[in-house]
């Protein structure tokens, strides 16, 4: 392998290990079967969610997670596989792919790392299920608001109750 071969391929593993460095997440996928047109549909759909989506030799890939809490994804580097990485939401990767997933009926997960834990396939499965950080805030918001709102009300009829004898 000549010199010039060896110092691009390390420009891509410390590529990857850049994207690592900081990252909440990362979910390894099975591509194949799908068409050019959804591939882009799909990149397009998770730069929206802020995930950064890249097909990488898994030779290369193996190398740049050597020693790191990624390692272990190196044992589902078979075949064809896309990283998808989040700096910002450790489930937007995993909950992104997984509608893709759902609606183009192809592809499947491997594995992932999320906040430094492995996954096997079932777990990365169960956390694309999980909602939004800013889904489950806005679910949260509104189940404690409800009882505000009904106690508020409450003391509402009390006191225009009281205003009324008051003034008989």
């Amino acid at each position: 392998m000549s010199v010039e071969a060896k110092q691009q391929k390390q420009v891509i593993i410390d590529e990857i290990k850049g994207k690592l460095e900081n990252a909440q997440s990362a979910v390894v996928i099975d591509y194949m079967g799908i068409t050019v047109a959804e591939a882009d549909a799909m990149r397009k759909k998770l730069r929206e969610a802020n995930v950064d989506y890249t097909v990488y030799k898994n030779t290369l890939i193996k190398r740049a997670i050597e020693g790191t809490d990624y390692a272990p994804l190196a044992e589902v580097l078979d075949g064809p596989s896309a990283v998808a990485i989040s700096t910002e939401d450790a489930t937007a990767p995993a909950r992104t792919l997984n509608g893709i997933i759902k609606e183009y009926k192809k592809m499947e997960f491997k594995a992932g790392v999320v906040e430094g834990t492995y996954y096997d396939k079932a777990g990365i499965e169960q956390i694309a299920d999980i909602p939004s950080r800013d889904v489950l805030i806005a679910k949260f918001m509104g189940s404690i608001q409800s009882p505000v709102s009904k106690f508020v009300r409450t003391l509402q009829a009390i006191a225009d109750d009281q205003q009324d004898g008051a003034e008989a």
